[in-house]
């Protein structure tokens, strides 16, 4: 498994970062957290709304059972729709550390953006909760990079703690219709090229575009409107399909594992956060963690390139 460091924050970071929305107990968590753990893994996404709290509170208890806090990193997220204001944020973070049973948030990230409200009022609460202690290290959700920078170049011109990461989709397939409603994907041209050129982190939701890429054959059991075929199917992503197959086959992989090995070849710091529910579905996606692509192939995979050689 494959780590980096975020600025702020003296943990590392396991390139692949496990989502905690699909565990009600510790109980139910417990063996799979423990097995990402022992697969080299780090980093833990959660955030206030999983479960009407309730995901919180199960991987809250697995961390003091295992009196696993300063070996890994938790994500905590808040401040969604229509939530997203400063006030919200403060004491939605409170109750996230209490559940989590964590003295700060590792990372803290705003899952949505709020033009109403200008980028300075959003870095100063943040920024605040970073020199009271509460908060590590902060990033930022579906937000456009033009408000991205805008947030960081306010907090450089004041002496501000600013963004240290960007948390938008990113997968090999690009997302044709939002997953979730204000949903922003990072993989345009426009997007990677500010990612590369900044060398900004990027932490990926739907990495593996809700399995657009696994050959299961089985109906998706997610919910209706969201499976991969309604929020990433078009004619440029079965052919980027088509070519991760055929690149699979010829280094003897799955085809998930070349989507999954896209997004963590980036050439900037860029992490995907996976959802496995089983140890076996785990162990599936661990095994592309340290699947190494060429910038050759990364182009022809994504049909900016005819050839990956």
């Amino acid at each position: 498994m494959q780590h980096g460091r975020l600025p702020d924050l003296d943990k590392d970071i396991s390139r692949l970062i496990l989502g905690c929305d699909n565990k009600m107990t510790t109980d139910d968590g417990a063996a799979l957290w423990d097995a990402f753990v022992e697969a080299g893994g780090t980093a833990f996404d959660t955030a206030f709304v999983y479960g009407a709290g309730r995901c919180e509170e199960a991987l809250g208890g697995w961390i003091k059972n295992r009196g696993i806090a300063d070996d890994i990193a938790v994500i905590v997220k808040g401040a969604h729709t229509p939530f997203c204001d400063p006030d919200d944020l403060v004491w939605q973070l409170q109750s996230s550390l209490e559940r989590l049973t964590l003295r700060a948030a590792d990372i803290y990230i705003m899952r949505r953006d709020n033009l109403d409200v200008p980028v300075s009022e959003f870095i100063d609460v943040l920024d605040a909760e970073a020199e009271s202690g509460m908060i590590r290290c902060f990033g930022a959700s579906n937000w456009s990079v033009e408000r991205f920078q805008a947030a960081n170049d306010y907090a450089a011109a004041n002496g501000k703690h600013g963004f240290c990461v960007l948390n938008n989709n990113l997968s090999l397939a690009h997302m044709v219709r939002p997953v979730w409603p204000g949903c922003i994907s990072s993989s345009d041209a426009a997007t990677l090229a500010y990612l590369a050129e900044t060398n900004t982190a990027h932490f990926s939701w739907s990495a593996q575009a809700r399995g657009y890429f696994y050959e299961t054959g089985e109906a998706s059991p997610l919910p209706e409107g969201t499976e991969p075929e309604a929020c990433f199917d078009s004619s440029g992503n079965r052919e980027r399909r088509r070519r991760a197959q055929e690149l699979a086959a010829e280094l003897g992989v799955a085809a998930s594992h070349i989507a999954t090995a896209y997004v963590l070849n980036q050439p900037f710091p860029s992490y995907a956060v996976i959802g496995p529910r089983t140890i076996v579905e785990l162990e599936d996606t661990a095994a592309a963690a340290d699947l190494a692509l060429t910038p050759a192939q990364l182009a022809w995979l994504d049909l900016r390139a005819d050839t990956a050689a």
